[in-house]
């Protein structure tokens, strides 16, 4: 056995653990059904906690959504949310007048900094079939002197973000997609300017990793004095060096040894998370992430004295029309359409 290659394992719950410089996990994976006039479900709503329903009822949840699944209008101040859309659409609107719709492998970055308020939506556009939705929210951590920046958003659609297929010597494949690599490239897109993840020293990434069944791949070694963290979600067993994983566990490994993958007799998926901690103390609560309790009840007083900035929406919970493709509205009015805008997610 590696005996120094793995520093612990947990069982992934809801959300999964993480170490700074990221803050929170969560992988939501909804098999939605065919959807509504209003883009909601078109299904019984009946003993669902409508507003608060995180239980999984039918193989989908509602979330904080009472019409269309996802998260109505709320507040965020001294983090970013990085959102990996996997599958489904994602209708995002701020307080800032910024608006989008994403998917289809699309990741939107968002700065919080000193303070937005959105809604993150899950429309439920085919009328015909099924509306499966999967995404990962991260949410990456800003050092002191970045938590009162202004808030910002970076689109990273799909087609531009970096994708290898590494194949072994039975010809077996790994496909690697790289949503953050701190060491950049002229193919990696740039997160937000204001980002820990934009400083080369910080040595952030974030990458999913899909291997075949018996695959073998190895993780390359990274800098020392970083955290580096394996989440091993679909599949049913790994091997990681010579230690044997079971399914749905988080690994935590020695960032600066290579990490040798071989995959179980099922396909296999593990998204990486891995930065140099930020090391300053982090005072949490609910939307909000300060360095000091004080500062979090001066987030609290200045949301509500501000609403940061108000909600220009007509509702809590804005969607986009059925038919729109994926699009980004800036605050300052510039428009992105991805060149494939109309496939579907």
């Amino acid at each position: 056995m590696d005996s120094d290659l793995i520093l612990g394992t947990a069982r992934l719950g809801f959300p999964w653990q993480t170490l700074d410089p990221f803050l929170f996990c969560v992988h939501h994976d909804d098999a939605y059904p065919a959807g509504n006039t209003a883009m909601g479900p078109a299904a019984s709503l009946a003993g669902r906690s409508l507003g608060n329903d995180f239980v999984v009822k039918d193989g989908w949840r509602m979330y904080h959504g009472e019409v269309v699944p996802g998260f109505p209008r709320h507040p965020h101040r001294g983090f970013e949310t990085v959102t990996l859309a996997r599958r489904g659409f994602i209708d995002h609107s701020d307080s800032l007048g910024a608006t989008a719709r994403f998917g289809h492998g699309d990741v939107q970055w968002m700065t919080a900094g000193r303070g937005v308020v959105h809604a993150e939506m899950f429309p439920l556009v085919r009328r015909d079939a099924g509306n499966p939705t999967e995404l990962f929210q991260i949410w990456l951590n800003l050092p002191k002197a970045d938590k009162m920046v202004d808030p910002y958003f970076t689109m990273l659609w799909g087609h531009t973000i970096p994708r290898q297929t590494f194949r072994d010597r039975a010809g077996r494949a790994t496909e690697v997609v790289t949503v953050a690599n701190a060491q950049g490239g002229p193919e990696q897109p740039a997160p937000p300017p204001n980002s820990w993840a934009s400083r080369p020293e910080s040595a952030v990434e974030i990458r999913t990793i899909k291997m075949e069944p018996g695959a073998q791949w190895t993780l390359p070694a990274g800098p020392e004095g970083v955290h580096r963290v394996l989440y091993f979600f679909q599949g049913s067993a790994l091997a990681v060096g010579d230690h044997k994983v079971p399914a749905k566990v988080a690994i935590q490994l020695h960032a600066d040894q290579a990490a040798p993958l071989e995959a179980g007799p099922d396909p296999c998926e593990l998204l990486l998370l891995q930065g140099r901690p930020i090391g300053e103390p982090v005072a949490h609560h609910g939307p909000f992430v300060m360095n000091t309790r004080d500062e979090l009840r001066q987030a609290f007083a200045d949301y509500q004295r501000t609403g940061f900035g108000g909600w220009p929406w007509d509702r809590p919970d804005p969607v986009h029309p059925r038919d729109r493709g994926r699009f980004a509205v800036h605050a300052d009015g510039r428009e992105e359409v991805p060149p494939d805008a109309l496939r579907a997610g």
